[in-house]
């Protein structure tokens, strides 16, 4: 089975650090780059509804979505995050399919050097946090299916 990869093209010089961190833990953890497929959208509020489309393929057997959430003054930030959170947690539900996100929600984020080094160090943190846990789970559901 394959693992799908949905990113956000906003920020996404600082996603695909996220994206990139997670493929190699995958990949160091035994899966080949011919088993994780990448997909972009546009923002992250369109994450949840392709994670859907993933999920009904049958194809995946986890779906992990990555984006960055910022307040850029236009709307509230939290409200975006939390829809699309909500959307992902729908579709895990629905699915019975693992989808996790790594969709982050900065408080403060400002464009600068400092912030931009500050988050490239923590999303390929989150990135490699994002593979252990789906690994994670997917072993617990293992024991529980051989059971």
């Amino acid at each position: 089975m394959k693992i799908a990869f949905i990113s956000a093209e906003w920020h996404s010089e600082l996603v695909q650090i996220a994206v990139n961190a997670c493929l190699q833990a995958l990949v160091s953890a035994g899966y080949s780059e011919g088993q994780l497929d990448r997909f972009t959208v546009p923002g992250s509020l369109e994450i949840p509804l392709l994670a859907q489309k993933c999920t009904q393929s049958g194809r995946y057997e986890g779906v992990l979505a990555f984006g960055l959430v910022v307040d850029g003054g236009i709307y509230r930030h939290d409200f975006v995050g939390q829809a699309v959170i909500d959307g992902l947690m729908r579709v895990q539900l629905d699915s019975g399919v693992p989808v996790l996100s790594c969709v982050m929600t900065p408080h403060h984020f400002h464009e600068h050097d400092i912030h931009h080094a500050f988050f490239q160090a923590h999303l390929f943190e989150k990135g490699q946090e994002t593979a252990k846990a789906l690994l994670g789970f997917l072993k617990a559901s293992a024991q529980i299916s051989a059971s």
